[in-house]
C-alpha cells in the first residue's frame, strides 16, 4: 500500500515539475517556434513579477517558449526593483520593459511586435 502511494506522489510531483518548465522543453522539442537568431541577439526585455501572479508565469512561459532572453526582477522580494517598478508607474503585472516599450499585463502580440 505504501508503494502505491509512494507512486502517485512521485507521478504528480513529476507532473507539477513538467508543467512548470512547459516552455523550456517546448522550446526544445519544437526549436521552429523559436524567435529569430537576430532577434534574440538584439532583445533587451525586463520583466517586473512575482512568483504567485498567473499572468507572469503565463509571460515567462511565452519568452521561454519563443526562446526569448529576459531578466526578471520580483518586485517584493527585490526593493531595488520595486522602486524601479513604482517609476514605470507601477499599477499591476506584468510589466515588460522591452526594448524600451513599456508594455503592461500579458501581451504575447505586443512582446513580439516590441522586439522587431
Amino acid at each position: 500500500m505504501f508503494n502505491g502511494i509512494l507512486k502517485k506522489v512521485l507521478f504528480v510531483l513529476v507532473v507539477v515539475v513538467v508543467f512548470q518548465n512547459w516552455g523550456k522543453i517546448e522550446r526544445v522539442l519544437n526549436p521552429s517556434g523559436v524567435v529569430s537568431q537576430h532577434t534574440q541577439a538584439n532583445a533587451r526585455v525586463v520583466l517586473y513579477a512575482t512568483d504567485w501572479c498567473g499572468y507572469c508565469k503565463a509571460t515567462r512561459r511565452f519568452l521561454d517558449q519563443k526562446g526569448i532572453p529576459y531578466s526578471e526582477f520580483d518586485i517584493e522580494k527585490d526593493p531595488v526593483a520595486r522602486k524601479a517598478y513604482e517609476a514605470l508607474g507601477g499599477r499591476g503585472i506584468p510589466i515588460l520593459d522591452v526594448n524600451g516599450t513599456l508594455i503592461r499585463d500579458f501581451k504575447p502580440d505586443a512582446i513580439l511586435q516590441a522586439l522587431k
